[in-house]
């Protein structure tokens, strides 16, 4: 008796619409409401995921529909097969081991990666701040780490599924620890002794306050060859008044402390940052220390933000910037940054870099060198997932061009083959090849998962079955790997 799962290019014929969520800004919450409303339209069962729901499941448009909070991924089954009977279910509950919060979903859950070769793993969920315009703290809550050996152990098999890359990810990766009496170093130590020769780890975002006590760790660690020289770092604004409203716990000055030491550490290291535009009381002279900040710097990698205050947040509340101010503002920050080419000085080195990806154009392979810039590299499938080195030629605003040295050593970081694009990552070798081994169930992600529906914002899932029912094994791995590539897989 066995099942299969179809994830649809035309969403119109699915049975069943299993939408995820983000909270982090208003268009991405009205998407996701658009989103519902559609499928409603259409007589489509409907499930929801992520942190709009978590955070806020009693709006009025959520009425009636089932719902999987943040930590109940590895449910999924059971609200998709009540949800198909015309039952609402609701899991949103915190996990929890002898009363202490748990970190998020397993982290052995079976998920498809977006590619192949490169590994997603959050550290740990929620925070330890409580930031005025921050809704995802709603639906997170405080900080939850995942232990350093369940980490290890989730590389470790990355890597024997041919993974070459690896991000670690999280709300805010500085903080990691501090619930389960480790920290951040710790945790790098223990992972890059698991890195194979050729393939490399890359750090998330974390904020100022965190790091500051490990920078002379976080320093040594950042100049191992098999770590990239990368840091995000949000500073949000360069004005001490408006980090004191939105509550950041850290002056400009532990910013700047931060950065000038890696930079003096950590010789070329890429330090990426964020800035919001038009925060609740921003003067004009506020506005004005945040571009002096990014002219000091040149940031190479600047995520810029309008503010949008979010319903049920302390900075909803607060007196706002009028719209056209913040619009202006972001518009002057934008051609601040666009003002300026941080790689035209690199034209002409000789670099390392390790492909991984096919550019937006398809006209190239991506890849990056030891401090995480984005170099383009001719489209030699030879070069897909090794670590080679390349003469620069050119330069733009967000990339570079290398022409491969011909004569260089090439490192093939990949211990193993790595799965197909499709392939769920974390099966055992009996239940991936059980199929050929005339099991009763079966799986094939890799064929029936159209990637490019796979990753698109809103998924259409069509579930078939025979008359007596569905089977448990196969549409449980193969729905779990679709959500759990949703929280950990989608950046």
């Amino acid at each position: 008796m066995a099942c299969c799962l179809c994830l649809l290019e035309n969403s119109a014929e699915a049975d069943l619409w299993l939408l995820n969520s983000c909270t982090v800004k208003n268009p991405a919450e009205d998407h996701f409401r658009n989103s519902i409303k559609k499928a409603q339209e259409g007589n489509k069962k409907v499930v929801l995921a992520g942190c709009v729901p978590q955070a806020q499941p009693r709006q009025d448009y959520l009425k009636g529909l089932s719902i999987i909070g943040v930590q109940q991924i590895d449910r999924v089954v059971e609200v998709v097969e009540e949800t198909i009977k015309g039952h609402s279910v609701r899991l949103l509950g915190q996990k929890k081991d002898n009363g202490k919060r748990l970190g998020g979903a397993r982290l052995d859950l079976p998920k498809i990666r977006k590619n192949p070769l490169i590994e997603i793993i959050s550290i740990n969920t929620g925070c330890l701040n409580a930031c005025t315009y921050c809704k995802t703290k709603h639906a997170r809550g405080d900080l939850a780490s995942y232990p350093i050996e369940e980490l290890v152990d989730r590389a470790k098999q990355s890597f024997q599924e041919g993974v070459c890359e690896i991000w670690l990810t999280s709300e805010d990766t500085g903080a990691y620890g501090r619930d389960i009496g480790t920290d951040l170093p710790t945790l790098l130590w223990k992972l890059v002794e698991a890195i194979p020769e050729g393939a490399m780890l890359r750090l998330g975002m974390t904020n100022p306050p965190y790091i500051l006590e490990h920078l002379e760790e976080m320093a040594k660690i950042l100049n191992h060859p098999r770590v990239y020289a990368f840091l995000h770092i949000p500073v949000q604004s360069a004005s001490d008044s408006v980090l004191m409203d939105m509550k950041r716990e850290y002056c400009v000055a532990d910013f700047k402390r931060v950065v000038d030491f890696l930079k003096e550490k950590v010789p070329g290291i890429t330090i990426a940052t964020d800035i919001i535009c038009g925060f609740p009381g921003e003067m004009d002279e506020d506005f004005q220390e945040t571009m002096k900040l990014v002219e000091q710097y040149r940031f190479p990698s600047l995520f810029i933000n309008q503010f949008y205050p979010r319903p049920g947040t302390p900075a909803a509340k607060m007196h706002q910037v009028p719209a056209a101010v913040k619009k202006q503002r972001t518009k002057d920050l934008s051609q601040l940054f666009h003002s300026y080419n941080p790689y035209d000085h690199k034209i002409g080195e000789r670099q390392r870099v390790l492909v991984t990806e096919e550019s937006f154009d398809s006209n190239y392979y991506v890849a990056h060198n030891r401090f995480y810039e984005q170099v383009l590299v001719p489209k030699d499938p030879l070069l897909m997932g090794k670590m080679v080195e390349v003469n620069i030629y050119e330069a733009g605003k967000h990339f570079m061009k290398g022409q491969p040295v011909s004569d260089a050593r090439v490192y093939t970081a990949s211990i193993t083959r790595p799965l197909a694009k499709g392939e769920v990552s974390g099966l055992t070798e009996e239940f991936r090849h059980a199929p050929q081994n005339g099991s009763n169930w079966k799986a094939h992600p890799s064929a029936e998962i159209p990637v490019k529906t796979l990753f698109s914002s809103r998924m259409a899932l069509q579930l078939l079955w025979p008359q007596e029912g569905l089977k448990i094994l196969s549409i449980s791995l193969a729905l779990l790997a679709v959500l759990v590539t949703f929280y950990y897989g989608g950046m």
